[in-house]
């Protein structure tokens, strides 16, 4: 080879090169990268978005969201590794979509057991559902509360729940859900105790501030009873973890108080009339009951006494109390059966009718 033909095979190398940079030259910005777009996907790719769109455009008010959204997602990530199987072929987007189907399955498992309806016991129904149900206390927390440290028990007609000055208050508190019991103060009457009514609650909201108290009254079942008892110490540790039902118990225990000041007013309420009394209640629930009681029993005039301690008492000086005279005046209708309305116990007195008794 001579010095003439490698200049001219240097040449045509040359040449061949920058033909060849000419031919992977970028392509400007200006101009589209997608010249070409492959076929639209299946229609199951499609449906899996729809599932997908419509789980997250839920409203959170709805009251099953949450199960809902998972329900869609589940349905989603399923159609997704149908698609990725069937129809693309990919390994990586089925494994990917297995895993997410996976999670949301567990997580709608978990919120269908929630949403489980908790039966409750039929003996206790009666107590749920007027006391704790109108409150929006949830049927499984009912169930903890009634499930773990208390018991039903019984009492035969004539037997004993509490002796005065001799039974300890801090070992129970119970709820009555059968009978009728009795209570008295050195065997003096003073009222009755209905199901769906707490037996002790005024010992209990004593014994909150002073420990080791015994009973002042004689509690006797006046027919055989089954009552809900709770171990005192551990309702206490119960209700310290669980800040809406204490919030519950304070409530209902002090209405429960109330409606027992109502029976040491007038000893003849049947369980209908202390519902129907229910709306009216509303006595400051820090009375002493064992002051109460012990002024009505100790006096031969229970009616007197028990106004002269409402009169004395600090919590209630604000309230009007009426006297023997009043409460049977012809102006007030009596509270019976079939009364319904808190308006109608009351008649309306008119200006001329005010006028007549002032000239007399």
């Amino acid at each position: 080879m001579n010095y003439t033909e490698s200049s001219s095979l240097a040449e045509s190398t040359v040449i061949g090169f920058t033909s060849g940079l000419g031919s992977i030259t970028p392509v400007p910005s200006n101009e589209t990268t997608c010249e070409n777009w492959r076929e639209v996907h299946h229609l199951v790719f499609h449906l899996a978005n729809v599932c997908l769109a419509v789980g997250l455009v839920i409203p959170t008010t709805l009251h099953l969201h949450m199960i809902l959204l998972r329900g869609m997602l589940s349905i989603g990530c399923t159609l997704y590794v149908v698609w990725a199987t069937l129809y693309r072929c990919a390994l990586d987007i089925m494994i990917w979509n297995s895993v997410f189907l996976g999670i949301n399955i567990l997580h709608l498992s978990y919120l269908l057991y929630k949403k489980r309806p908790v039966k409750i016991e039929k003996e206790l129904g009666g107590v749920y559902h007027r006391l704790f149900e109108p409150l929006r206390v949830p049927p499984d927390l009912f169930r903890r509360l009634t499930g773990q440290f208390c018991m039903i028990q019984t009492l035969k007609k004539g037997q004993t729940y509490a002796t005065e000055d001799k039974t300890s208050v801090d070992d129970r508190l119970s709820i009555l859900l059968k009978g009728r019991m009795k209570v008295s103060y050195r065997g003096h009457f003073l009222h009755n105790i209905y199901p769906c009514a707490f037996v002790d609650s005024p010992e209990f909201r004593s014994t909150q501030m002073h420990k080791g108290e015994k009973f002042q009254v004689t509690i006797v079942a006046d027919d055989n009873c089954r009552f809900l008892c709770w171990s005192r110490e551990r309702l206490t540790y119960f209700l310290e973890s669980e800040p809406f039902l204490y919030e519950i118990f304070r409530y209902l225990i002090g209405k429960d108080i109330t409606n027992k000041l109502y029976s040491l007013n007038d000893p003849t309420l049947n369980d209908k009339k202390v519902k129907k009394l229910e709306p009216q209640m509303s006595l400051c629930t820090q009375i002493s009951m064992l002051e109460m009681r012990n002024s009505i029993a100790s006096s031969s005039d229970g009616e007197d006494s028990l106004h002269h301690f409402l009169r004395s008492s600090p919590s209630t000086s604000s309230l009007p109390v009426s006297s023997p005279q009043q409460r049977a005046s012809a102006k007030m209708k009596p509270i019976e059966e079939g009364v319904e309305d808190d308006d109608e116990v009351f008649v309306q007195v008119s200006a001329d009718t005010l006028t007549v008794h002032q000239l007399h």
